[in-house]
């Protein structure tokens, strides 16, 4: 597997999309030694832009040139944070690629896939080709991701330049499956699909169990018919083919990053919110306390859910409980709600342990007086009093200060999938899906947001190809604010976001097009 990825990456970097070498060789010296700091591609930033947008005092706010379009028309901006780091360490990535079937003959995936991207065509969202019917060797995905560095932009940018790709070889194995809507999912590929369902006729031809075991006509080691199954298969859709490949994709990535994070000089993690268009269906993956909602008619649909110190709280728990050695004999698993003193031992005190939703109270121990393994409240909740997120990529040498224990046993990079099946619903102009960092989720509601957005679509002209862009600068201005004596201040004087803020905003009716 490593091989494989690490070959497609060295294809897909060495500018070979549209029909790299398909050899098994690993290619690692086609690579290049690092992956520098940038912002995203299709922003079109000369250096000098790059430079002058790394203003933590004036915090311009970055959006798409007019020459510029991204598919679907989709909006993007973003502004750089007001200080908290050198660099802005949110990345972003939007393509559409087209995966090219396994030639004939190869059943495992141990080659690279034939992709091309499209994004970069001026007008990506009507001229790429259709999602696969049955008959095409293609199969054609739209892609939107954005990625919140910490520690560094290293890991946030190799992530943004790669995790597609890695999306793609997933795809590339299942898409005979998942382009013939009428096939059923084999349990083994090359096998036959087995029938789920026996007619009367047939059960009533099938052995029973006590016949079978009776060495009958027909019972397994019998030459004349073959053996019967006593066992069912589970189906498997095709959606959930789909939410594997996004799965195990993120999965690569963190591989990736880990194996390679000292040839680039990666540093840091990141949390990772991928949304994946394929087949009439959004797929929209996140690992981190990036958010994404849909606006339709007004109304907010939620489609992810941020991982964070406090909402894993029990899975972390669970963890230090089963291997409390990854706490190196400095913390406890156990949850108080403030630090124990010594002078509480032998006390009743409120705790909470992991297989608890409620709280209850527990006689204080020696063992208890350690720093709790989740401390805090709200953005201020840490692990190991370390990092706010739970889940992401990267992050593998990071410990806690001044000692050897390390955070990334307690971090998941797997990512929550959730379906939206665009193609079954109709949407206006107005009605989109928006992506941003936690930077713009930090100081508005989702009902902030979706009446922002809809207030400022329903200003502009429909017909107008911008309008999507300039409603994500606004989302960003509003979250930013205003630069004031006490620092930057948003409606009713509220504390702004100092963080970087990524956000983008993409119409949904074209999807709708597209099918």
């Amino acid at each position: 597997m490593l091989t494989r990825v690490k070959s497609a990456v060295a294809n897909f970097m060495g500018g070979m999309m549209a029909g790299g070498s398909n050899g098994d060789h690993p290619g690692g010296s086609d690579l290049p030694l690092k992956y520098p700091y940038s912002r995203p591609e299709f922003l079109g930033l000369s250096p000098d832009e790059i430079e002058c947008s790394a203003d933590h005092i004036a915090r311009p706010i970055l959006i798409l040139k007019e020459s510029k379009r991204l598919p679907w028309s989709t909006g993007y901006a973003e502004v750089i944070n007001a200080g908290k780091s050198t660099l802005n360490e949110d990345q972003a990535c939007c393509e559409v690629l087209v995966v090219k079937r396994r030639p004939a003959g190869i059943s495992t995936p141990n080659r690279t896939p034939t992709t091309r991207r499209r994004s970069s065509l001026p007008n990506g969202e009507g001229s790429g080709p259709r999602d696969c019917p049955e008959s095409s060797d293609n199969l054609t995905f739209h892609y939107w991701a954005m990625f919140d560095g910490h520690a560094g932009s290293g890991a946030a940018v190799m992530a943004a330049r790669l995790l597609h790709h890695h999306i793609a070889l997933h795809l590339q194995e299942v898409m005979e499956i998942i382009c013939n809507p009428n096939l059923t999912t084999p349990t083994c590929l090359g096998e036959e699909p087995i029938n789920h369902h026996l007619t009367p006729t047939t059960s009533q031809r099938a052995l029973t169990r006590a016949a079978s075991l009776r060495g009958a006509a027909g019972a397994p080691g019998s030459p004349s018919t073959p053996p019967t199954r006593f066992f069912t298969e589970k189906k498997v859709s095709h959606e959930s083919l789909v939410v594997g490949a996004i799965e195990n994709a993120f999965k690569d990535m963190d591989v990736q990053i880990e194996k390679e994070k000292a040839v680039y000089n990666v540093s840091g993690g990141c949390t990772a919110l991928a949304v994946v268009y394929l087949l009439g269906k959004l797929y929209v993956g996140n690992a981190g306390d990036s958010r994404a909602i849909i606006i339709r008619a007004g109304e907010v649909i939620p489609m992810s859910a941020e991982f964070t110190p406090e909402s894993e709280r029990q899975r972390l728990q669970f963890l230090a409980y089963m291997q409390p050695h990854l706490l190196g004999n400095e913390f406890t698993h156990l949850e108080f709600p403030r630090r124990v003193q010594r002078k509480e031992v032998g006390k009743r005190m409120l705790y909470r342990d992991f297989t608890m939703s409620g709280w209850a109270y527990k006689t204080i121990e020696d063992d208890d007086l350690k720093f709790p393994l989740i401390y805090g409240e709200g953005k201020k909740a840490r692990v190991l009093a370390t990092i706010g997120v739970t889940r992401g990529l990267g992050d593998h040498n990071l410990k806690v200060h001044d000692s050897n224990i390390y955070i990334k046993p307690f971090l998941s990079c797997c990512p929550e999938v959730k379906v939206y099946p665009l193609a079954q619903c109709e949407h206006g102009a107005d009605d989109v899906l928006v992506l941003g960092t936690d930077g713009l989720w930090d100081v508005l509601s989702n009902q902030e947001v979706a009446e922002a957005v809809t207030c400022f679509l329903a200003n502009c002209d429909p017909d107008d190809q911008h309008r999507y862009t300039m409603a994500a600068q606004d989302l960003v201005m509003r979250a930013r604010g205003v630069l004031k004596d006490r620092g930057w201040r948003i409606s009713n004087d509220r504390l702004g976001s100092g963080d970087d803020i990524s956000v983008y905003i993409i119409p949904l009716v074209y999807g709708n097009q597209q099918n």
